[in-house]
């Protein structure tokens, strides 16, 4: 295929679609050992699905603590992590100034292989601390999604709110 083929055919495909691809691609990357990992654009899109599904307004790149903020003045950190049959972990990104407080909720979300949504929840700052660990070689809190969180009183469980979201992009849902 020439550039413009390339180019035309991207333009033609639904969300969902250039998720599924994107997801093919990395991992045929990873099966040739280019790439070591299974991520992509995994974090933008967990920031868009969120932002979109509760009309939360992203923050610059460059703020430091938090991701989105709502209408109330909340802050939000976005963390989300793709499952995949090389890497079945939960482990989300490092936390950065996490006893500094400098975000309310932490909003997470789990994502299968092909970008669909698997569980997403919200939850309070004070539930997050207890449960993390702190960690020297990335120098940051480390946080799992587990199961067990979404059976925390404090839990928001938040599947129908980003599926809604991502079925309004044509996206995996």
């Amino acid at each position: 295929m020439s550039p413009d083929e390339i180019s035309a055919f991207v333009r033609a495909r639904k969300v969902n679609e250039l998720l599924e691809l994107a997801g093919a691609i990395i991992e045929e990357l990873r099966g040739r050992k280019i790439v070591r990992s299974s991520n992509g654009p995994v974090g933008d899109y967990a920031e868009f699905l969120f932002a979109k599904a509760f009309a939360w307004e992203l923050v610059n790149n460059s703020q430091k603590g938090y991701d989105a903020k709502d209408t109330n003045g909340q802050s939000y950190q976005i963390k989300s992590r793709r499952i995949t049959s090389h890497n079945a972990s939960r482990q989300l990104s490092p936390l950065r100034r996490l006893p500094e407080k400098s975000f309310d909720f932490l909003a997470g979300v789990l994502f299968n292989s092909d970008y669909s949504i698997y569980r997403p929840v919200i939850l309070p700052h004070s539930v997050i601390e207890p449960r993390c660990r702190f960690s020297k070689h990335t120098n940051g809190w480390l946080f799992k999604l587990e199961d067990d969180v979404w059976k925390m009183p404090e839990a928001r469980d938040v599947t129908p709110q980003l599926k809604t979201a991502a079925a309004a992009l044509g996206a995996a849902g």
